[in-house]
């Protein structure tokens, strides 16, 4: 399955380049697009261009990851979804992740990138779980997450830097029986 550039009923979710700089600064550097990010919004398009780095580097080692997504009748980036490998309590997982602009808010947007990337995991990694983190106050991305089936652990929450992460996953290893025999 090519990941490079997947179409859905109204988006186009696609290999991020380093012409995505612009869009990705404006996404991640506006407040209201980072209210409950515990890093704030990128302090400059350097911040942001190393981010964009970043996935473009996931993208060349693995041929999948985070998306630049448009809307497909305006071919403007609206966001950025997808996933990207990263590890949760010692667990190798799908890190799934989901942010937009403010003023594509209130679409469903979010939830067709991220639920299209969760249906496509399934296919290709069927035995990695898919994860969403997110702080304790952020309802509207534990929503998201929810609505596209991911289910609440809060067995697994952390505090990562004084932050309480809440954690959604589409599937968690059982725990080894006691003994550590399996």
């Amino acid at each position: 399955m090519d990941w490079d550039e997947v179409r859905t009923e109204r988006l186009l979710l696609r290999r991020p380049t380093s012409g995505d700089l612009d869009a990705a600064f404006e996404v991640h550097s506006a407040p209201e697009t980072n209210r409950f990010n515990p890093d704030g919004p990128d302090a400059d398009r350097d911040a942001s261009a190393r981010r964009l780095a970043e996935w473009i580097a996931h993208w060349e080692r693995h041929g999948f990851g985070y998306w630049a997504i448009e809307a497909v009748d305006s071919a403007d980036v609206i966001g950025f979804s997808g996933l990207r490998h990263g590890t949760w309590s010692s667990v190798a997982i799908l890190n799934l992740y989901y942010r937009f602009s403010a003023a594509s808010w209130g679409h469903g947007y979010a939830r067709e990138a991220a639920g299209t990337a969760v249906r496509m995991a399934q296919e290709r990694f069927p035995g990695l779980p898919v994860v969403a983190r997110t702080t304790v106050d952020n309802i509207p991305s534990q929503r998201t997450a929810a609505s596209i089936g991911l289910k609440r652990r809060p067995d697994l929450d952390r505090f990562v830097d004084g932050v309480h992460e809440v954690i959604l996953v589409s599937s968690w290893p059982a725990p080894p029986p006691p003994g550590g025999r399996s």
